[in-house]
């Protein structure tokens, strides 16, 4: 098979957006929920169509939110709020606590915040000087904040939501609020914050599918299920997992006779600081971590005009995807500093070449800005987009899977 055959395979499925659609029925698919659950089980019956699928289940550290609430003490309104996943919780009757505001929210920004509920700002996530809700938060709770509010900049939407990256340790109630309860709050108000979280320890199903090559070596193409209980995560990240489907069933008929194998891996727990893959990873044996060539992560492929692939400090890595997306006549954008925002970052911290494909990367007037919101629905993700995406995509697979040898080794060079 050739690579046009292959690309027009891709092309040619239909599936696509009918396991799209599915996906994005089964909820936000929260990790630890009946929605992740259903994904789950929709996965694996996709994937099990292909071959035979292993489970292989890994623990983090599991969180329930049984109440979340945010008053306006003068008023006694009821402001729109989303927990941070994993927040510490207050005393059951809540804290009383004057409201601050601390601009953009970076390390810096918090003087005064000791005793305060401390508000900062939720940045666009995927732009190079992006810094992180788990940076503000650690800077908020080092300078003694008893609470820490991300506003949601955009009029319209609710609130954000988000991982609290606590993960069972110390840390300070955290929520997500609307841009309005922002504009009210930053005036300096007394509010009553109530958050009654319960951590326990958990398992995430992770599913691999693993199609042998000639070689030992693997290419793995990721996807995460887990999302926020707010929308559909249909950004993020039903695009990766409709677009991983479509591409290993063009591959499978025909990986036996590729230089390597392919293995799938659908991840859970990604959304609570990346801690599916991570323990997923940690557990292998070191010869099947030494047999993974490359990791290709599909996570948030559509919603925004253009590709970028964020190679995480790999200096070929980018160039070899690039020459992939141009044999085809694809524009590929590449971001070569490791971004800790998927769960590519733990492919590459165990040295194995790894690349995050992201749409809308330094595109802030993009749909990813609707991420981790209600917005994040169905209905803004073109599905022109996520096919070009996919095709895209399956050009940089199929040169994984056939490039030579001295060509795959190069790729592990650091810059």
């Amino acid at each position: 098979m050739t690579l046009a055959d292959f690309l027009d395979r891709i092309a040619a499925d239909d599936g696509i957006a009918a396991d799209f659609a599915a996906i994005c029925d089964t909820g936000g698919r929260l990790q630890g929920t009946a929605s992740a659950e259903r994904g789950f089980v929709l996965m694996e019956e996709r994937l099990a169509m292909l071959g035979a699928v292993r489970k292989e289940p890994v623990a983090y550290a599991g969180w329930h939110c049984r109440d979340a609430r945010l008053i306006d003490v003068a008023t006694g309104r009821d402001l729109a709020c989303a927990p941070l996943l994993g927040a510490a919780s207050t005393p059951a009757e809540g804290l009383v606590l004057d409201s601050m505001d601390c601009g953009r929210g970076v390390p810096g920004d918090f003087s005064g915040a000791a005793g305060r509920a401390v508000l900062a700002r939720h940045e666009y996530p995927f732009s190079a000087g992006t810094v992180h809700r788990r940076v503000k938060l650690a800077a908020a709770q080092e300078a003694g904040a008893a609470a820490f509010l991300i506003v949601q900049p955009e009029p319209g939407i609710g609130p954000v939501s988000g991982s609290s990256g606590r993960a069972g340790g110390v840390g300070i109630p955290a929520m997500g609020i609307s841009a309005e309860a922002g504009a009210l709050l930053a005036e300096g108000r007394k509010v009553r914050v109530t958050l009654l979280g319960e951590d326990h320890p958990a398992t995430t199903p992770t599913l691999v599918l693993d199609l042998p090559g000639r070689g030992e070596q693997r290419v793995v193409l990721s996807a995460h299920l887990d999302g926020h209980p707010l929308g559909e995560s249909a950004i993020d990240n039903a695009t990766g997992l409709a677009a991983a489907l479509c591409l290993a069933r063009a591959a499978a008929p025909v990986v036996a006779g590729c230089a390597r194998g392919l293995t799938v891996c659908i991840f859970g727990a990604e959304e609570w600081a990346l801690a599916g893959s991570k323990a997923w990873l940690a557990q292998l044996a070191p010869s099947r971590r030494a047999a993974m060539a490359v990791n290709i992560n599909l996570d948030s492929i559509a919603g925004g005009p253009s590709l970028t692939a964020l190679t995480s400090g790999f200096a070929m890595l980018g160039p070899f995807m690039q020459d992939a997306a141009a044999k085809i006549g694809r524009t590929l954008r590449t971001h070569q500093p490791l971004m800790t925002n998927s769960d590519h970052a733990n492919f590459a911290a165990c040295g194995i070449p790894a690349a995050r494909l992201i749409a809308g990367f330094d595109e802030p007037g993009s749909a990813l800005r609707y991420l981790l919101t209600a917005a994040d629905r169905r209905a803004i993700v073109p599905m022109d987009q996520l096919r070009t995406a996919t095709v895209t995509a399956g050009a940089m697979l199929w040169e994984a899977l056939n490039a030579p040898d001295e060509v795959m080794q190069r790729l592990r060079a650091a810059s």
